[in-house]
């Protein structure tokens, strides 16, 4: 299982490690133990498994029992051609037929980056061969073996991918835990 917490913020970064290192502690394990493995992703060994995200004032932690990744960022224009560029034609294609609002386009990026995160590859190709289910915030959805959930407010969307079992539905109030 896998929960997620996510709090708005000053300092978001450091907030998504002080909440990760106190929810660490809670369960006995030492944050000073962390390792990471070959490919850049960041590791506890013998867990549990985490996964961090932050952006402008959110700040997302995700810890649980299985290997998983979390995204949150903060919606904002960008250049006009990114979503032709991140997007694969089947999302592209959804993505206009939306009409192209950057929540949507954001919504896609976090489960892509959420994806990359559970790997523990990275960004390691382009982000069009990177296909997720399409998803509106709220949604949740299973795509080429992997869970998604996808998360959104005002101003934020945040996506979750695990292997095994369904991410969460709902976050945690990372202020709960701070």
């Amino acid at each position: 299982m896998v929960s997620l917490w996510l709090c708005r913020c000053e300092e978001s970064k450091e907030t998504a490690h002080r909440m990760l290192h106190t929810l660490l502690e809670g369960r006995g394990c030492s944050p000073a133990s962390i390792e990471t493995a070959p490919g850049g992703k960041p590791f506890l060994p013998g867990g549990p498994y985490f996964s961090l995200s932050h952006s402008g004032p959110w700040a997302l932690c995700a810890v649980g029992e299985e290997e998983m990744g979390c995204d949150v960022e903060t919606i904002r224009p960008r250049r006009s051609g990114l979503p032709r560029y991140a997007l694969s034609d089947r999302e592209f294609q959804w993505f206009s037929q939306r009409g192209g609002a950057w929540e949507d386009f954001y919504t896609l990026w976090t489960l892509k980056e959420s994806l990359c995160k559970c790997t523990g590859r990275g960004l390691d190709c382009s982000p069009r061969r990177l296909e997720v289910p399409l998803l509106q915030a709220g949604e949740g959805g299973i795509w080429d073996g992997f869970y998604f959930q996808s998360y959104g407010g005002e101003g934020w969307r945040g996506g979750c991918c695990t292997r095994l079992t369904p991410p969460p539905t709902q976050l945690l109030d990372g202020k709960d835990v701070l």
